[in-house]
């Protein structure tokens, strides 16, 4: 199921807005908790005050009953606040459940809390010892006050912050709703000019000036994207034009020789001259069907297997065996320099094919006599084999694109004797060190031209 941008931000919003209000709401529960039972006690402290300060000064049985007139007027009917006078002469005691109140656990500073029965909560109390006076004993004075009106204006404060906080909540998300629509129209646009793209309009590009900066990188991204796939569009259609150049040439030749030899009866010979033709199209028909099969093997990611340890300086020069016979009637000579001791795992084979593409790339670009130059270095974990023929200079422009596909630096196409190759040299060489780990580089520079390809080092295996 496919994620909305929209949904996980209204969702990020009502989560950060009921964190929030849970936080506010908890800290001013909290403050309104606190208060209310500092405001309780501070009653409690007053009325404790009033009422001590009346049985400081009686020390008589006689008058006592003043003081217990006026505990019966502070203390109202319903209960909400109490007295109790604790006393060893049962004269000078007041209060109903004085056996309670004897066994209530009380704080070093006289706070307590009491629950009596018929009530569901404690009443929070304070008391006081006041010292003998006379016939009055020294005696315990406690003011109990019921703590249910401050439980109810608790309850009518939460249920309100509940209530407030999930409105609150929903006008969040409802807001964080409007705002993503209104903040992702730049996107839906982009999306919009996205989707107008065709292969007819490659060349078109996202608008980037009127988005907003998030939106910049990743629109220049995808123009850069649009950019390569134009650029990989176009190869490919030079691609299927040089395919077909490469292909109708040798099948014209063949057609044609064979219209002519049958037009007419011809001898024995003749018709082996045109059947010898017609070979050598054939096996050029083959040469191109098998490496464009070949290419196509590596771009789905084909590596190399049959790999072996093998010294690179003695498989190059097993290639330049190869290619004696050319060299001879060329006139020129290949010598090997570096480090000629440098090993790599190598599959032969592919290793071969590659290095027989550049010396033949090297003999067809070069003047009669030519001197090329092998060279095998060490290079940040790499082995490169370089091949360096004097030549023309080729532009910094042509040199990333000398391993494409039918790339050549003349526009015009190579005619018939030309060249040995067909277009596709380079770019099995570019395959061939993919299927290694390695990479390839092109250099033109004093009249000399190096094309080359590296593979990973051997590795040390232990003894």
């Amino acid at each position: 199921m496919k994620r909305s941008i929209t949904a996980r931000l209204v969702l990020m919003f009502a989560a950060a807005a009921l964190l929030t209000f849970a936080l506010i709401g908890a800290a001013l529960y909290t403050v309104l908790d606190r208060e209310l039972t500092r405001h309780q006690d501070n009653e409690l402290r007053i009325a404790l005050k009033s009422m001590a300060y009346s049985i400081q000064h009686v020390g008589r049985a006689d008058r006592w009953a003043r003081v217990q007139a006026r505990m019966d007027t502070l203390a109202p009917q319903d209960g909400n606040l109490r007295f109790w006078v604790l006393s060893d002469d049962p004269r000078f005691g007041y209060g109903t459940g004085l056996a309670d109140v004897q066994r209530m656990t009380q704080d070093a500073d006289g706070r307590g809390a009491i629950t009596l029965p018929g009530q569901a909560d404690a009443m929070r109390t304070q008391s006081v010892y006041i010292e003998p006076l006379d016939e009055r004993p020294g005696v315990r004075l406690i003011i109990g006050g019921d703590s249910t009106p401050y439980r109810h204006t608790r309850e009518a404060f939460l249920t309100a912050l509940l209530a407030l906080s999930l409105a609150a909540v929903l006008a969040v998300a409802w807001a964080g709703y409007w705002i993503t629509r209104v903040g992702l129209k730049p996107l839906e646009r982009l999306s919009a000019e996205a989707l107008a793209l065709r292969p007819k309009t490659l060349s078109q590009r996202l608008e980037v000036a009127a988005l907003p900066v998030e939106l910049t990188a990743l629109t220049e991204a995808f123009n850069g994207a649009l950019a390569r796939l134009e650029e990989a569009y176009a190869q490919l259609e030079a691609f299927n034009a040089d395919v077909a150049h490469e292909l109708r040439t040798p099948l014209a030749n063949l057609i044609g020789g064979t219209q002519v030899a049958l037009s007419r009866q011809r001898a024995a010979p003749e018709l082996e001259d045109v059947l010898a033709s017609n070979l050598e199209d054939l096996e050029r028909l083959r040469s191109i069907v098998n490496d464009m099969l070949f290419l196509a093997r590596a771009d789905r990611g084909e590596v190399a297997t049959a790999l072996v340890e093998t010294p690179v300086a003695a498989e190059v020069r097993k290639t330049i065996e190869f290619f004696e016979f050319v060299l001879d009637e060329s006139g020129s000579q290949v010598r090997i320099e570096g480090d000629l001791a440098l090993e790599a795992r190598l599959e032969t084979a592919l290793f071969r094919r590659a290095m027989s593409n550049l010396l033949q790339n090297a003999i067809d670009h070069s003047p009669p006599g030519a001197q090329l130059v092998v060279r095998l270095r060490e290079e940040a974990g790499a082995i490169w084999i370089t091949v360096a023929n004097p030549g023309e200079p080729i532009a910094r422009s042509h040199l990333q694109h000398l391993f494409d596909r039918f790339y050549r630096v003349d526009a015009a196409r190579t005619g018939p004797g030309q060249h040995h190759g067909h277009g596709l040299g380079l770019a099995i060489v570019k395959a061939v060190a993919g299927m290694h780990g390695g990479q390839v580089a092109a250099l033109s520079a004093a009249g000399v031209n190096t094309f080359g390809f590296s593979v990973a080092k051997a590795v040390a295996l232990p003894n």
